[in-house]
């Protein structure tokens, strides 16, 4: 089911039948280095990430993430919508896309739509992302899609440092 078109891209729930590209992208290593380790290693373990992840977030709050589709040709490439964590106070952006797809402004597009529809149609007063303080090409979508950087998290309680972007705050008259 198709929730969000833009100009270019579809964005629709995850199935099962996306296990073989959702095992693909969680272990492209770009995805390990700056989201980590899924532990999804074969289509199996692809189905129960489908299940435990998108799909029970799709149950339990109406949105979560969203397979990413060239409306042209239907290529498959990544994955963007929002996630409610039990770490997080507010619901975050994610995002991640096959690097054969970079820097094409894919990312962009999906993030903005993915925005805005959290606050139009879903009513989220407020929406921040996290990111790996070393992953530039993701830091550079958030903050193109008003999001700066807040403060450095623990998210995990694992000593490593996530940064925590939202908001950029308005300026208000001179």
């Amino acid at each position: 089911m198709t929730v969000l078109e833009t100009e270019r891209l579809s964005l629709r729930l995850i199935a099962d039948s996306d296990a073989a590209f959702i095992l693909q992208l969680l272990n492209e290593p770009s995805f390990l280095r700056f989201i980590g380790d899924r532990g999804v290693r074969n289509l199996d373990d692809a189905r129960a990430y489908i299940e435990n992840g998108p799909v029970a977030s799709y149950a339990r709050h109406g949105f979560g993430l969203w397979l990413a589709q060239r409306r042209e040709d239907g290529a498959t490439i990544g994955m963007c919508g929002l996630l409610k964590r039990d770490t997080l106070d507010d619901v975050d952006i994610g995002f991640a896309y096959l690097p054969a797809y970079w820097g094409r402004g894919y990312a962009f597009e999906a993030a903005a739509a993915v925005m805005a529809h959290g606050s139009r149609a879903l009513g989220i007063a407020r929406i921040v992302a996290i990111v790996s303080p070393d992953n530039a090409g993701s830091i550079r979508v958030l903050e193109k899609i008003g999001l700066a950087f807040e403060r450095k998290l623990d998210i995990n309680g694992d000593g490593r440092e996530t940064s925590l972007y939202a908001p950029a705050p308005t300026q208000g008259p001179p």
